[in-house]
């Protein structure tokens, strides 16, 4: 089985520890370690009126995630909401911020709180769905009762600050950034794994992953609606792909990864190591990468994607399957997509970009032995199993599948 040629600067080295079990501590051990401070977040409290939280959005200095943004935007009822209860002055949880250099911070907490407030006071929507103000629904924040206006203009908004001076090292603040941001994220709506990553390891690889995943044969292919020339020039997603699933949990931006990470899979991800994390590190040490190389990698991406389209059509990443036993089984086609398709077709199809051109032409060939391909293999594709040696053979039997139909005379 053929190897996956990286491109220059491409190969990453990165350990991926597996968790060991700890003896007992002595108490006296963990005391010094609580007395030296270790793992101990500094914080500072403010308060923000409410009248100024909109230029405060609007400032350099705080950086909200636009993708996030776009991705899961409140309904003008639930911002609506929001405001209702400030202007009864419903406590409303405080919002949190990194401060990752001195006086500018990331917010890791709160983003649709402070769009919805700095929206309301630009008036760029107006009141909907109220409950206990009804008499306010259709109106702007220009266009509120004066008294309510400056009532509303009284409330203020709380924070709580992660002070740069919680690390000493770029490396201790981004660990002590994912900590924090996970148990903040605990409760409630669980963020999926790649929003996560979306909100920590921000960086190069990860915008390029957010580019590709308008890649329109992706959208196609998983159900995605495609972006409208809004949404590519900068804009708010359509309302249809804020619905979808996929967009919403950002998996498509996690297809993208996934493809650049099992490109080196083999050499990286040791077993026992959940898929999940090696993600995370491919991303943290990928987004290093020049950006000659991403622009490469994109090219690749693109192209592969384009060519899984064309030679397998719509069904491209659908597994055919067999349902029931014995005399009562029968075969249909799993009606979406699954990454056990996914991750080894689309490795392959990269390592044949070089002929493209003869599997296109023999995209027919390819469709009537599908079905075929996946009743005599389903043992290998029909399973959860991802271990290495289930992996590796399922890039195995895909590059037979190529083998035998570009060599078919």
């Amino acid at each position: 089985m053929s190897e996956t040629t990286l491109l220059p600067g491409e190969q990453l080295a990165f350990d991926l520890p597996e968790q060991a079990p700890q003896a007992e501590v002595p108490d006296t051990t963990i005391n010094e370690k609580y007395v030296r401070g270790e793992v101990r977040i500094v914080t500072e409290q403010a308060r923000y009126p409410l009248n100024t939280v909109a230029s405060m959005v609007d400032s350099p200095s705080y950086a909200l995630s636009p993708e996030y943004q776009r991705r899961h935007r409140w309904s003008v009822v639930r911002q609506s909401r929001l405001i209702e209860s400030l202007i009864m002055n419903v406590p409303v949880p405080p919002i949190f911020l990194y401060e990752y250099e001195f006086s500018k911070y990331e917010v890791m907490d709160g983003q649709q709180r402070l769009t919805a407030i700095h929206d309301f006071y630009r008036n760029k929507f107006a009141l909907a769905g109220l409950a206990q103000w009804p008499e306010l629904n259709g109106r702007t924040y220009e266009r509120l009762p004066d008294k309510i206006r400056e009532g509303i203009d009284r409330r203020y908004l709380s924070s709580v600050i992660l002070l740069k001076e919680t690390a000493r090292t770029s490396e201790e603040a981004q660990r002590l950034k994912q900590l924090v941001f996970e148990r903040l994220n605990s409760g409630g709506a669980q963020l999926e794994p790649q929003e996560m990553r979306n909100a920590i390891y921000d960086g190069p690889l990860n915008q390029l992953c957010i580019r590709l995943s308008k890649t329109p044969s992706l959208c196609r292919l998983w159900d995605i609606p495609e972006p409208e020339p809004e949404e590519l020039a900068g804009g708010a997603a359509s309302d249809a792909r804020v619905q979808n699933e996929y967009f919403r949990r950002m998996e498509d931006v996690e297809l993208v990864l996934r493809f650049f990470a099992y490109r080196q899979k083999h050499q990286l991800h040791r077993s026992g190591v959940p898929l999940s994390r090696y993600l995370d590190s491919f991303l943290r040490h990928g987004n290093s990468f020049s950006q000659a190389l991403l622009e490469e990698l994109a090219q690749i991406f693109t192209t592969t994607i384009e060519l899984a389209e064309a030679v397998f059509s719509e069904k491209a990443f659908w597994l055919y399957r067999r349902r029931g036993r014995g005399g009562r089984e029968s075969w249909n086609w799993l009606s979406r997509p699954t990454t056990a398709v996914y991750d080894p077709m689309m490795l392959v199809l990269s390592r044949n970009l070089y002929r493209a051109d003869e599997l296109r032409a023999r995209a027919e060939r390819f469709q009537s032995l599908i079905e075929p391909f996946y009743q005599e293999h389903y043992d290998t594709f029909g399973g959860r199993d991802v271990n290495p040696n289930t992996l590796r053979e399922r890039e195995g039997r895909f590059e037979s599948l190529v083998e035998a139909v570009i060599t078919r005379t």
